[in-house]
């Protein structure tokens, strides 16, 4: 018990060396441990082999079927060995296993050592380096409109595939939303973080939805107080979209967006005047249908990686809020290239494999 709690001390004098936690957040999390985590024997556990665990044993921790986890592994071009800050050391497969099971489900690290055979201090080093390498080697797929199946030929077939299923836009290719994400009470700026339409404290996301289900474009954190069309313009999304926006002719292709964002060539929203003629009301009314697709892809990010919707567990200052949840949206991407989703299933398309999307 005593060296457990020595690598728990060891860790929490890490984490404030590196500024990764402030002072009374390791008095707090020291307090907790001692009050809440009970000394677990780890070494009395095998280490981890994912052989040893059956199929439905791996959807069920990992949301990806077993035979895919090497693939995922390998599209993503994860080390064969991770080293973290301590030199603890783990197999790529193990670590993407233990970031995986710790997104799927609001884990407490105690309850992973069954699994894995290691400490609560080395399991929180092996994830905070697992999303560190994914978002380092991947994060720019968010950011970038220079891929593949983001190149003109596809966006046009994505906009004809929106057209084709009831949207009444002939040029739009995807969609574009701002999402909340609830966190735990911040103990310093509080207002900036609270978001009066929702009533929480939160953080904000501004995500592209292509008709293909993937997510093309992820900005943020923001503070949760700020505006869907203030994101828009600290994004610098509309000048990507005047870059890269365009069919294989050279004419404008659009995203749609709620009615708060504002009408440009690339960006399209609802007719907003209150005396709306039969034709706009019908306008609208098709576009809102096509655009549930955004809903559907938010719901499945929190769907599929259920430790983001545990607020309790997402506290500025000691976890890295924003980066986990892009992660999570690019391992939401590794579910629909592997297997689809509602949104490519609702508009009939394909995307690319798994070793294509990480290859760029």
């Amino acid at each position: 018990m005593a060296t457990c709690r020595a690598e728990y001390e060891q860790f929490l004098l890490v984490m404030l060396a590196e500024d990764c936690l402030e002072e009374e957040g390791v008095i707090m999390l020291y307090d907790a441990s001692i009050l809440n985590s009970p000394y677990i024997p780890y070494k009395h556990y095998p280490k981890f082999n994912l052989d040893n665990l059956t199929a439905d044993e791996c959807l069920v921790r990992f949301r990806f079927e077993k035979d895919d986890i090497s693939r995922l592994a390998d599209a993503m071009r994860i080390p064969e060995k991770i080293v973290c800050p301590n030199r603890t050391v783990a197999s790529k497969i193990e670590g993407l296993c233990i970031m995986l099971q710790r997104f799927a489900y609001p884990n407490r690290y105690c309850d992973m050592v069954s699994c894995f055979g290691r400490s609560v201090s080395e399991l929180c080093y092996i994830f905070n380096e697992m999303v560190d390498i994914t978002s380092l080697r991947h994060g720019h797929l968010l950011q970038s409109f220079d891929q593949e199946w983001l190149q003109p030929n596809n966006l046009k077939k994505y906009a004809d595939a929106v057209y084709e299923n009831g949207g009444a836009l002939e040029n739009c290719w995807g969609f574009v939303d701002g999402t909340v994400r609830p966190i735990c009470r911040p103990t310093k700026n509080q207002k900036v973080a609270y978001n009066r339409h929702k009533k929480v404290h939160a953080i904000k996301f501004q995500s592209v939805v292509a008709a293909n289900g993937l997510i093309a474009n992820l900005f943020g954190p923001v503070e949760g107080k700020r505006h869907d069309a203030r994101m828009l313009t600290m994004s610098g999304l509309l000048t990507q979209l005047e870059q890269h926006s365009h069919a294989p002719d050279g004419s404008p292709l659009c995203i749609y967006g709620d009615p708060a964002y504002p009408l440009r060539v690339h960006l399209q929203s609802p007719y907003k005047n209150n005396n709306q003629t039969d034709a706009q009301k019908a306008f609208n009314t098709s576009m809102s249908r096509v655009r549930v697709s955004v809903e559907w892809i938010f719901g499945d990010i929190i769907g599929h990686w259920k430790f983001l919707d545990f607020k309790k567990d997402l506290k500025l200052g000691l976890s890295a809020v924003g980066k986990q949840y892009a992660v999570a949206a690019l391992l939401r991407n590794a579910l629909t290239c592997l297997y689809g989703s509602t949104t490519t299933n609702y508009f009939y398309l394909e995307t690319p494999t798994i070793e294509q999307y990480f290859q760029t």
